[in-house]
Order: structure tokens, then C-alpha cells, then sequence
């Protein structure tokens, strides 16, 4: 009896000597300042003149909603790159108002009840009687290159997590925005149909107008900083290195206002039934993922995926949680956070709780910049690295930053380690992740920011270098590190 009583007590020890140990995790990591500057708008990656011939009988031809699966991996540049005539001090000023009016406008739409109605517009002309969209929002801050249409006329298109609709600048306009490429023209495409309003497409929108006349469903969309379009919700062959995926329902905005900086649309991945996974998920088997470079250190392109592909191996995931309310964003469970090798306290999972009728969480998004923590948790962990990084000589604020160091003419330097405790996944940021260049003079600042709201989000400057996988089909997100090689 005595002999089992001690294996008993051996094997329980064992056990709590095999979990995980918080205390374990390292202190400090290296940052070497001088191997990181402002990233300036550098030259796209894309080469428009070698696209496949857009009749070529080469590659496939998929339904949207076909059982059909491959994969394809298409390469992301940032939106500065089509803003080639400013300075990196003008770029990253303009990327943080983007990112204030980003995260007001998700704040905006997260705190709201959206309902579904169908509103019949009887004119022959104009748009501006059709309904707000409350699907999507912001313009997101990646594009890649894809073809519309049959024959396919390539575009730049903007890639965003937080939005649900597919939509493009169409001719004719009645106002459109300066971009890089043709406006796209329905009128010389074989495969672009316009959808009736009795359609269940049409009734997956939140809001949905309809022509009387043409009998044909409209769309609009507003964005949080005044920036919206609006035109014919419609059907129309989208084209991936060759790849073509037909019958895909999407926007032709022929009146189009804001701030999307060169690019022809928008191509949302958001959790929602009208975003491209949400309508193409049995063609790439409900799963994506992307890898976002750090660009003031990396001459890597950033890419996306989809297919079984996209999957890391060495991902670890953490479940993906439902809102009630509102399906576009993807909700993950914070747990807790670590600086410095030890657990914040106060920082708890209760501060990041998504209740039953959908307030508060957090998402992760690919269209925000710099993580937004609901404020008593920014403020315990800012002020746990603050006492980490006292060695550092400490700088003015800058804009939204109010932990920021002088670091000029330092060749490297000692900085207190950050983990995000997911469930299921202790994601260890890279230091380049978290204390980033905000001048050319060598000031670098601690990259979170504190929010009056109840949402949080884990924004892209803290996604960088991992893997991001979207596996819709078990409901979850991992993050795989050094994943953009």
C-alpha cells in the first residue's frame, strides 16, 4: 500500500513538473535599432505585363460554391507602395490616422444591432437611394493583383479581414476615385451578370436596395471615415494566377468616395457569407492564411494563401469565438499577457471577455495597424514594460504612443519580452513586434494603445512574421512563427 501511495505521489508531481511553466519564459530578447527604420514605398512586387493570358485554356475553372479544392498562394504588398511620392515620416503618419479611423469605425459597428431589411429604390438613375451595408468596413492596408471578368482585365485589390463584401470601381462612373489601373467595365465582360432582387444573394446583405425598374439588387457600403460605394450587387468570374473562380457575387460601384489610396476594390475575408472564403470555402476547403513581413527589416513580399496549403504545421491555434450579433470579425479568447517572463497581473481573462449578447472580445484583424487593448489591461502591461525597459533612455510621446525611448546610435539593446496568452496558444512576439521606429532620428516606441471601449484587437504590426491561419473549417486561428520564409 505504502509502494503505491508513493508511485501516486511521483506520478502527480511529474505531472506539474510537465505543465507549462510561466516563470520559464525568457526575461529579455535583443533589438538591434540600426537593422530597423521607417519603411518607405517600396517598388510593388507585382509585374502586371507577365498575368496569363486571360483567354488562355491553361489552369481551371471553378463554381464558387463547387466541392471542388486546390490551392493558390498570391503575394501581398503594402498599400504605400502606390503612394511613392511621400517620405516614410508622411507614409507612417498617414498609416496611424488610417488606423484611429479603422478602429473607430469597427468600435462603431461592433457596438451596433444590425437588422435586415430590403428597400426598393423606383429610379432609373443614381445610387444614393440605395441602403447602408453594415458589413464592411475600413479599406484594410494589403493588395494583391487579381483578374476580373471574362476576359480578365487585372486590378489591384485590397485584402481585409474586417470586411464581408467583394466589391470594385465599375464604369460607368458617376464619381470614382483616382486608381492604378483601368476602371473595370462590366459592358466588355461575358461573365458578368447583375443579380435580381428576390435573389437569396441579394438578402444576404444587411441592408439591400433594389432598382424597381431593372428589377436588379444594389449595394452600399459606408466605411467609418466617411469613405463609402455604392452601385449594382452582381455576379462575375475573379481569376488567381490562373486559376479562375466563377460565379463569385460582388460590388460594381459606379459611385465611389474615400480614402482607398490607388487600388480598384476591396476583396473581404471577413467570417461572414458574402466575403470570398465565406462564398468560395468548399472550392479551398474553408481554410487561408497570410504572412505580413516586417517591412523595415525584410525584402520579402507578404503573401496570402488559400487551400489546404495556407495550414502551417507548426501553427498552434486557439479556437475561434462567435459573436451573436455580429458575424464579419473573428473573435479569439485572450487570456492573459507576460512581460518581461511573468504574468501581468491584473491583466485576465475577464477583461477580454465577449458576453452573451456580443459586447467586448477581441478580434484579430488584418486591416489594423497597432493593437488596441481595452484600457486597464494596456495600462498594467505598459506599465510592466516601463519597469522592464528602465535602463532605456525614454523619449517624448508620439501621437498614440506614450512609451517611447531614444535609441540612437545603439547597436543593440536588452528589451523585456511580450507573450500573448491565447487559449490554447502562447503567442512570443518578436521585439521588432512591439518597440518600433517612429522617426529617422532613432525613436522607437512600445506598439500598443489603450481603448475607452470595450473591444480589443490584435492589429498587423504584432502579426508580423507569423503565419496567420484561418482554418474556417475547425472553427480556429493559429499562428505559426517565422512563417513568411
Amino acid at each position: 500500500m505504502e509502494g503505491k501511495r508513493k508511485a501516486f505521489i511521483f506520478s502527480l508531481c511529474f505531472f506539474f513538473l510537465s505543465l507549462p511553466s510561466f516563470s520559464s519564459l525568457p526575461a529579455f530578447q535583443t533589438l538591434i535599432p540600426n537593422s530597423h527604420s521607417l519603411p518607405s514605398a517600396s517598388p510593388i512586387s507585382f509585374q502586371p505585363d507577365s498575368e496569363p493570358d486571360s483567354e488562355s485554356l491553361l489552369g481551371s475553372e471553378y463554381e464558387s460554391g463547387s466541392d471542388s479544392e486546390s490551392s493558390i498562394t498570391l503575394k501581398l504588398d503594402h498599400i504605400d507602395a502606390l503612394s511613392t511620392n511621400r517620405t516614410p515620416e508622411e507614409l507612417f503618419s498617414f498609416r496611424l490616422q488610417r488606423d484611429s479611423r479603422r478602429v473607430k469605425s469597427i468600435a462603431t459597428l461592433a457596438a451596433q444591432i444590425p437588422g435586415r431589411n430590403i428597400t426598393h429604390v423606383p429610379r432609373t438613375g443614381g445610387f444614393s437611394s440605395s441602403v447602408v451595408s453594415g458589413l464592411a468596413q475600413g479599406s484594410g492596408e494589403y493588395f494583391t493583383r487579381l483578374g476580373v471578368g471574362t476576359p480578365a482585365r487585372y486590378v489591384y485589390m485590397v485584402l481585409d479581414t474586417g470586411s464581408d463584401i467583394v466589391w470594385l470601381q465599375c464604369a460607368p462612373c458617376r464619381r470614382c476615385y483616382s486608381q492604378s489601373d483601368p476602371i473595370f467595365d462590366p459592358r466588355k465582360s461575358r461573365t458578368y451578370s447583375t443579380i435580381p432582387c428576390s435573389s437569396p444573394l441579394c438578402r444576404r446583405l444587411d441592408s439591400a436596395g433594389c432598382n424597381t425598374r431593372r428589377r436588379s439588387c444594389l449595394y452600399q457600403v459606408s466605411y467609418g471615415d466617411g469613405s463609402f460605394t455604392v452601385g449594382d450587387f452582381s455576379t462575375e468570374t475573379l481569376t488567381f494566377r490562373r486559376n479562375r473562380v466563377k460565379g463569385v457575387a460582388l460590388g460594381c460601384g459606379h459611385d465611389n468616395e474615400g480614402l482607398f489610396v490607388g487600388a480598384a476594390g476591396l476583396l473581404g475575408l471577413g467570417k461572414g457569407k458574402l466575403s470570398f472564403p465565406g462564398q468560395t470555402g468548399h472550392r479551398f476547403s474553408q481554410k487561408f492564411s497570410y504572412c505580413l513581413v516586417d517591412r523595415s527589416a525584410s525584402s520579402k513580399p507578404s503573401s496570402v494563401m488559400f487551400g489546404n496549403a495556407a495550414v502551417s504545421r507548426f501553427a498552434k491555434f486557439t479556437p475561434l469565438l462567435s459573436n451573436p450579433k455580429l458575424d464579419t470579425f473573428y473573435y479569439i479568447e485572450l487570456l492573459g499577457i507576460s512581460v518581461g517572463g511573468t504574468r501581468v497581473p491584473g491583466v485576465t481573462a475577464s477583461l477580454f471577455k465577449l458576453d452573451p449578447i456580443g459586447n467586448g472580445g477581441v478580434i484579430i484583424d488584418s486591416g489594423t495597424s497597432v493593437t488596441r487593448l481595452i484600457r486597464p489591461a494596456y495600462i498594467a502591461m505598459r506599465d510592466a514594460f516601463r519597469v522592464g525597459a528602465k535602463t532605456l533612455k525614454r523619449a517624448p510621446d508620439f501621437s498614440l504612443f506614450d512609451t517611447c525611448f531614444d535609441l540612437s546610435n545603439k547597436n543593440e539593446v536588452k528589451v523585456p519580452t511580450v507573450v500573448l496568452h491565447f487559449r490554447g496558444a502562447d503567442v512570443s512576439l518578436p521585439a521588432t513586434n512591439y518597440l518600433i521606429p517612429v522617426d529617422t532620428n532613432g525613436k522607437f516606441c512600445f506598439a500598443f494603445a489603450g481603448t475607452m471601449g470595450g473591444l480589443s484587437i490584435i492589429g498587423n504590426i504584432q502579426q508580423q512574421g507569423f503565419r496567420v491561419v484561418y482554418d474556417l473549417a475547425s472553427s480556429r486561428v493559429g499562428f505559426a512563427p517565422r512563417g513568411c520564409a
